[in-house]
């Protein structure tokens, strides 16, 4: 007998290296409901629909996620003039002036020209922290917003708001006891993060009744509690407008959080991403920034360490393929800022496209500009649009039998209270459901709509929840809000005690 077959007697039978056994157990624990269960299975239908398989309806509308362009919102005309030329340019060459000035504004093309001296190309790596003109843009931005100057070397330039945070919770996260006060409802990135990094969720609720609002006694108990369990809570995050919430904060409010969180030493991680999506003239957009500045308190003023991020991916702007984003550090210590950049060397730098359209966001056209015009109309078509489509769903969700709904403030979703049967509670649990992610995979195959089950986001126990976009294209959304209604009346009717 040969050895090699002597060997492959005795050898144990042949395992892969990589099984959920193996493998670092806090991706195996990460949950992010955004892009989960319900989003795969929107991704299957929308692939047997194209090859033919019967549907009771035509197309997938994938209102999980704050995707606007997936929906058809139009890009912003300049940013796309501009991005395209800074690709391709060769169309910046004199000798092609006589053509491109047909298809191009001026301004465009003159901004085209000015970030290609600034950047080089744009396939080339830029400084780690950002290229410094577009960091100079941010802070221009920053200044104008506020009314208080912004420190270029205190913005970093990100891919999408989500890696600015996913960076600044590692660099929070000392050990498994640090803890983060999130809200709940929360955006799933905070607590898929928390769990990856094996950080500590301390959650704080808020008040559905009053429209979401936070009240600071829920804060002040909450992190009590977590520090006498052994919690080390270093920071609490806000999101202002709310996701999934779509709450705006007032004032007050803002400063009741920021003297708060000088009061138990907390980083105020402000996650400010959808600013320009504000649809109640009672409650406009005040970065924690701005109040930050005005607080009445001297030494808050100055002491308090504040990041903020935003973002390219919302607003009227909607670019989230691009992935751009930034945050700034505001009070926080220079030796602190040079680790923060230390780790994003690491990854060399954020993409250029993102950069570019995070430099168009922060300096638009103006008035006076060849393009000021056509950005002004269609930023406010897109906008006008959206503060409608987000009445009509409200309106829409108040109507259906057992669910009540808040009324979206800001950002891009509605997310409505839902009275399931105890039938269907039960169902739920026998095929190992949340009620409602089972209210919302029937939804699915009913009506081609996918939506967020809120028990992705956290709720008060004994609630259901789901969160839905209102970014379907207006001139289909009364289809829409009709295709949910039967939906909804025929699932009560199935399961009805």
């Amino acid at each position: 007998m040969s050895i090699n077959a002597i060997s492959s007697m005795s050898a144990p039978p042949f395992t892969k290296v990589l099984t959920l056994d193996t493998i670092n157990p806090k991706v195996h624990a990460v949950e992010y409901a955004v892009r989960g269960r319900l989003a795969i299975r929107s991704e299957e239908i929308r692939e047997e629909l194209k090859n033919g398989n019967p549907f009771p309806f035509e197309k997938v509308v994938s209102c999980n996620i704050g995707n606007p362009q997936q929906l058809n919102q139009k890009p912003i005309s300049f940013f796309r003039q501009v991005a395209s030329l800074c690709e391709n340019t060769d169309l910046l060459k004199d000798e092609n002036q006589h053509l491109v000035s047909q298809l191009y504004p001026s301004d465009a093309i003159a901004r085209a020209r000015q970030l290609i001296k600034d950047l080089g190309s744009i396939g080339a790596y830029s400084h780690s922290q950002g290229a410094l003109p577009i960091r100079r843009t941010v802070a221009r931005f920053i200044e104008e917003r506020d009314g208080c100057p912004a420190n270029p070397n205190h913005i970093f330039m990100t891919q999408g708001a989500s890696a600015g945070v996913q960076a600044v919770v590692g660099l929070l996260n000392r050990s498994s006891t640090t803890g983060f006060m999130i809200p709940i409802p929360q955006y799933p990135l905070y607590s898929a993060t928390l769990t990856h990094l094996g950080a500590v969720a301390v959650p704080y609720y808020l008040e559905e009744e009053s429209n979401w609002t936070l009240n600071i006694s829920h804060l002040k108990s909450s992190v009590t509690k977590a520090r006498k369990e052994g919690t080390d809570v270093c920071a609490l995050v806000i999101i202002n407008p709310g996701n999934p919430t779509g709450q705006c904060l007032l004032l007050e409010n803002m400063r009741d959080i920021i003297s708060f969180c000088h009061e138990e030493r907390l980083v105020l991680l402000a996650d400010e991403v959808y600013q320009t999506n504000i649809y109640t003239q009672e409650k406009p957009f005040i970065s924690f920034r701005k109040a930050l500045i005005e607080h009445p308190n001297l030494a808050i003023r100055t002491q308090l360490e504040l990041i903020s991020f935003h973002s390219i991916s919302k607003g009227m702007v909607g670019e989230c393929g691009r992935r751009g984003g930034y945050y700034e550090c505001f009070n926080v210590d220079e030796e602190i800022i040079e680790q923060v950049y230390k780790m994003a060397s690491v990854s060399l730098c954020a993409n250029l496209h993102g950069q570019i359209m995070v430099d168009l966001m922060c300096n638009p056209p103006r008035k006076g500009d060849v393009s000021y015009d056509t950005y002004t109309a269609e930023i406010t078509n897109i906008y006008e649009s959206l503060k409608r489509r987000a009445k009509k769903l409200e309106t829409m969700f108040n109507s259906m039998e057992g669910v009540t709904c808040q009324r979206a403030e800001g950002a891009m979703y509605l997310f409505p209270r839902i009275r399931l049967p105890q039938k269907a509670v039960e169902k739920a649990a026998e095929v190992k459901l949340a009620a409602d992610a089972f209210y919302c995979e029937a939804m699915l195959e009913a009506t081609g709509v996918c939506v967020v089950p809120g028990s992705g986001f956290g709720q008060e126990e004994g609630t259901w929840h789901f969160r839905s976009t209102f970014l379907p294209e207006e001139h289909l959304f009364d289809d829409f809000c009709a295709n949910l209604c039967k939906f909804h009346t025929d699932f009560l009717a199935k399961y009805q005690d």
